[in-house]
């Protein structure tokens, strides 16, 4: 496998990922100012539908409900592209090269970014009423290809722990700078990962976490609002998005595993 070093190089990368994320407060910001303003224009029973998403977001944490995703399903994947083949188990994935892992996942990303982007345009067709038929799909989108990432590195989303983390991944590609300089200190306080129960406080309730999620869409989604020019602004939308989850999830697992793998160095050294 690889060396301490490569680890280490492996490390340093992810971390000056995680700076430069604490440079966009300027234009998140900006990108929510419009969602205060559909606020006031979206008719009352689509905003109690849109409301619902926040208990099925609480009910992905306690069961993962529908949004679970096949795990023999990923293996497939991994055997198509790895360089190891007849993997069986998420135990198996967790010993690939993580350049294998890194590779599977940045395919993965371009794949789901393109099925958003479909689903952006065919939504935008009919404005601010079919806006509320996007969201939860790009919720799904979004919570799946999470999944999927967290297998790809080893890591079982029917384990709730697990799912407490992907929800915080979604957390911070939706979050401002505030929000991601919290969620990191939280994850890697120590040096480890915190993916335990304790999360679930630190989550401030699911409607948080699915109002930033629902705010992240911006001026993109304002004019996803307007019929037929949504076409365009809504297949920009969601494929940035999903691109955004995708690189947040792999950056953040590839860390986990990275952490991992220099433990389990140091204690063969031992």
């Amino acid at each position: 496998m690889e060396t301490q070093e490569q680890l280490l190089g492996y490390l340093k990368e992810i971390e000056a990922w995680e700076k430069n994320q604490k440079d966009l407060f300027f234009w998140e910001k900006l990108g929510r100012i419009p969602f205060k303003i559909l606020d006031k224009l979206t008719p009352k029973s689509i905003q109690r539908t849109i409301g619902k998403l926040v208990d099925e977001l609480g009910s992905y944490i306690q069961t993962g409900g529908r949004y679970l995703v096949s795990e023999q399903a990923i293996i497939k994947r991994i055997n198509k592209f790895s360089s190891y083949k007849n993997i069986q188990s998420i135990e198996e994935i967790k010993k690939l090269p993580i350049d294998d892992m890194m590779e599977i996942t940045e395919q993965l990303g371009k794949n789901r970014a393109a099925i958003a982007t479909v689903q952006g345009a065919s939504t935008g067709v009919g404005g601010l009423f079919t806006l509320v038929v996007d969201i939860p799909v790009i919720l799904g989108i979004s919570l799946k290809t999470l999944q999927e990432i967290a297998m790809i590195y080893g890591y079982d989303p029917n384990d709730k722990r697990e799912r407490i983390f992907i929800v915080k991944c979604l957390q911070f590609a939706n979050a401002d700078i505030v929000g991601k300089e919290a969620i990191l200190k939280d994850l890697w306080k120590g040096n480890e990962h915190k993916a335990s129960t304790d999360m679930i406080q630190q989550l401030k309730g699911w409607q948080e976490v699915f109002y930033s999620f629902r705010d992240q869409f911006g001026w993109k989604k304002f004019f996803q609002a307007i019929p037929i020019a949504g076409i365009v602004f809504g297949a920009f939308a969601n494929k940035g998005m999903i691109e955004t989850i995708a690189e947040t999830g792999n950056m953040l697992y590839r860390k986990r595993r990275v952490l991992d793998r220099l433990k389990e160095t140091e204690e063969e050294i031992e």
